[in-house]
């Protein structure tokens, strides 16, 4: 019996590719959460510092959505759960 092993060779641009997180948290802009809730959001449950969590929050405040994290879709539901329980207006694209 012959088992023949066929090794792929991958380049360095392939590799990363398939390492690049595809999908994105976007916290929206709502009327409903003050700026201390979603900075408290941010830093509690994403590890934001409270000065990037307040970028982020003006962000949102004046473009109306920011992307808060990057990776795999199964990661981001948790994140994005635990948000929309804080009442955080999320969806993951």
């Amino acid at each position: 019996m012959n088992t023949e092993v066929q090794e792929e060779t991958l380049t360095l641009e392939e590799v990363l590719a398939a390492l690049k997180p595809n999908h994105q948290l976007i916290l929206w802009n709502d009327e409903i959460n003050t700026f201390d809730h979603v900075i408290y959001c941010l830093t509690k449950y994403l590890d934001y510092s409270d000065s990037q969590a307040e970028k982020i929050a003006w962000k949102v405040h004046n473009d109306g959505k920011a992307v808060v994290l990057e990776g795999s879709f199964t990661e981001l539901e948790v994140y994005r759960k635990i948000l929309q329980q804080e009442g955080l207006t999320v969806t993951i694209e």
